[in-house]
């Protein structure tokens, strides 16, 4: 990977999930200098970037996409940016979506904005897989029109449209990247995975939508960085890269694994009403990235397990987000329709 041609590299929202994880790869790969922006929200969490405090080139900033002057001091000498900075959980925006459009839409406008005049060599714009709306049947390529059902996921859309109209309007290098279902360490305990593991672990049972029939790929995180890493190394500005792990897998027989991991029963799993709008199927056609050179490398069932014993091992990470600001969250939608050890409800 020729992630060392790069002298400064600029990665928003670096303290979320996947952010984290990707700064933790450039270093891995020899990155000259790293610097992660982040307004640390809930979902931000510094905590996340501990271990890189010392790491020689690494600087952190803290700021919002949608300031200008943060984004301009951020973003001075870098030659590449990577844009991971969003709302993304699905229930939050049907509850609270003006800070969906305030994020993924006018922070990618600010970006996209500074980014022209800075003269950057590349924009990689990390946009998500739902933005194709349902599929039902086959797999979305990159050519296939956006038809988001959720206000996160027509946020995301819109974000994708303005990165290409600056490459198309005024030839900024911008590249955009639409992946699967991400897991792996260090995913905000909100998110399906995450939220059924530490449930688990704390004696709360496992809330699964409706049937639990809706199916996603699942795509580990460390696939998901080395796949952003190829776009930024290798991709062609313009261009929209669709990122899959072929691990199709429904909502309930995810839950199945975590609670066999766990060596509990599926009395553990509680199905609860389901969400508006909620798609059946995602699936993606990666031939394109693929054609760079990148496949995905780990198989979902050594994945997941490598997940679980990472959230077993660190409770202190993950404590502290259930009792903190996504407490009130939690408990609103999840903590009064779960159940605790013995069968009684909360």
């Amino acid at each position: 990977m020729e992630i060392t041609g790069f002298r400064r590299i600029l990665v928003t929202g670096g303290a979320g999930f996947i952010g984290s994880n990707f700064v933790r790869y450039l270093f891995e790969q020899g990155a000259h200098e790293v610097v992660v922006l982040d307004k640390l929200t809930y979902a931000g969490n510094i905590a996340n970037l501990a271990d890189l405090a010392d790491q020689p080139g690494f600087r952190f900033v803290q700021g919002d996409i949608a300031d200008p002057s943060a984004v301009a001091a951020a973003m001075d000498g870098c030659d590449a940016i990577i844009n991971f900075a969003a709302e993304t959980h699905v229930d939050r925006s049907l509850l609270e979506s003006a800070a969906f459009i305030r994020t993924n839409v006018h922070g990618t406008h600010v970006l996209l904005e500074t980014a022209l005049h800075t003269g950057v060599s590349r924009f990689v714009q990390v946009s998500t897989d739902e933005v194709y709306g349902e599929v039902l049947a086959g797999r979305s390529r990159e050519s296939d029109p956006l038809r988001p059902r959720n206000p996160y996921a027509a946020s995301k859309a819109s974000g994708d449209l303005l990165a290409l109209a600056y490459h198309a309007s005024y030839g900024l290098p911008v590249m955009v990247t639409r992946g699967a279902n991400t897991y792996g360490p260090y995913q905000h305990p909100e998110k399906f995975i995450p939220l059924s593991v530490t449930n688990l672990l704390e004696g709360r049972s496992i809330p699964v939508y409706g049937d639990g029939r809706q199916q996603r790929d699942w795509l580990h995180v460390r696939d998901h960085c080395r796949a952003i890493a190829f776009v930024l190394a290798r991709g062609e500005p313009g261009q929209v890269y669709n990122i899959g792990a072929g691990n199709h897998r429904p909502n309930l027989e995810v839950a199945r694994a975590i609670v066999r991991l766990l060596g509990l029963t599926e009395e553990w799993i509680q199905h609860v009403t389901d969400r508006p709008g909620h798609d059946r199927r995602y699936a993606v056609d990666s031939s394109r990235i693929e054609s760079l050179g990148w496949a995905p490398e780990i198989p979902f069932e050594a994945g997941l397990a490598e997940t679980v014993r990472w959230y077993e091992a660190h409770r202190d990470w993950w404590v502290p987000l259930k009792a903190g600001q996504f407490a009130d969250y939690y408990h609103r939608n999840y903590g009064s329709r779960v159940v605790l050890s013995g069968g009684s409800e909360t």
